[in-house]
């Protein structure tokens, strides 16, 4: 595995290596860097198609990236509509949507993994960053991970430091693990990455829930370690004021920083623009479709409960204006290309 020799313990300050996939600098002792992925090389020309690299390069050039949060195939189709063009696969609306379940580690990379298919195959263009939790595993379970992500079509990954048995990053309770366990997972993730035939564009963030544990000093030297590991994003879980995020993305500088926004959660209530002034470079809305959803649903619900009709609810949407939001017309259209005949009347 070429990414093997990436955590080379050599003294020898900017050297370089060459491997079967890619050239990597230490620019000092026991830091990565890969010459192929420097934001550097991502800051000309038009988007690429790959979403991955679409990232880099969204990532490289000015601008912050909204991505909101999307538990389902209509919540992504909505947020497609929308024009959002990056979105997020929020672990705890995965787990809610798939499982009807609590975000308390109860799914499975099997689930992630399929719900991450479907997402990324709507719009493969589109750059879906994706929650991996804490990777489902010891350092094999976090490659293997990886491999599996990149094979559905994600863009990025975070990885986390709590415990196996993790829950939500703004619920109380948090447990987490020593630095070491949460490096070994970084670099796990980062040699599966670059051991991919070809080279990959695979965008690894790393990610602390240890602010609200151990204290902000703490969570800042972690993900500083991880970036040294070769995370390419540092995500800090419960930045709980401005001046918080403000101080971690000048401590973290130059590395990008994402921030979780969940209304009534442990971050404030920052919009995208606010986000961008404190220097934020992702910002993520994860329950922003499943929220409104049990909003919708359990209105709907208790309408037609109550009345036994469902008229009011469906706001005049016919099935047919359903579908269209679904990719009815794009289906018709392939169709008539390859000189099919079955929706010319739908």
């Amino acid at each position: 595995m070429p990414g093997l020799d990436y955590f080379s313990n050599s003294k020898d300050v900017a050297s370089t290596k060459s491997t079967s996939t890619d050239t990597v600098v230490e620019t000092a002792p026991g830091v990565y860097y890969n010459a192929r992925l420097d934001p550097k090389n991502f800051l000309e020309g038009p988007l690429s198609l790959n979403p991955a690299t679409r990232l880099r390069q969204m990532l490289a050039r000015p601008g912050i990236v909204v991505a909101p949060g999307i538990c389902d195939g209509i919540s992504a189709r909505c947020a497609l509509e929308a024009g959002f063009n990056c979105m997020y696969q929020s672990g705890a609306a995965t787990t809610a949507s798939r499982l009807g379940q609590p975000d308390l580690a109860i799914a499975t990379m099997n689930d992630f993994v399929q719900a991450a298919q479907m997402v990324c195959s709507l719009d493969p263009t589109v750059p879906v960053i994706a929650d991996a939790d804490t990777g489902f595993g010891g350092p094999i379970n976090v490659a293997r991970t990886v491999r599996q992500y990149v094979k559905a079509g994600v863009a990025a990954m975070h990885i986390e430091d709590q415990v196996q048995t993790k829950r939500c990053g703004h619920l109380m309770g948090k447990q987490v693990v020593s630095r070491e366990e949460f490096l070994t997972r970084i670099r796990a993730a980062v040699i599966a990455r670059d051991s991919i035939p070809g080279g990959s564009d695979f965008v690894i963030i790393g990610r602390t829930d240890s602010a609200q544990v151990l204290g902000m000093e703490e969570a800042i030297t972690r993900l500083k370690l991880a970036a040294d590991a070769g995370a390419d994003v540092c995500f800090i879980e419960g930045v709980k004021t401005e001046e918080l995020l403000r101080s971690t993305v000048a401590a973290l500088a130059p590395k990008p920083v994402l921030v979780n926004v969940i209304s009534g959660g442990l971050t404030p209530s920052f919009t995208s623009q606010e986000a961008e002034t404190m220097g934020a470079k992702i910002i993520i809305f994860s329950l922003v479709s499943s929220v409104a959803m049990v909003h919708a649903v359990r209105a709907a619900m208790r309408s037609l409960k109550k009345t036994g009709t469902d008229f009011t609810s469906a706001q005049g949407m016919d099935p047919k204006s359903f579908f269209e939001v679904m990719g009815l017309n794009e289906v018709i259209e392939l169709d008539a290309k390859a000189g099919g005949s079955a929706f010319q009347v739908v």
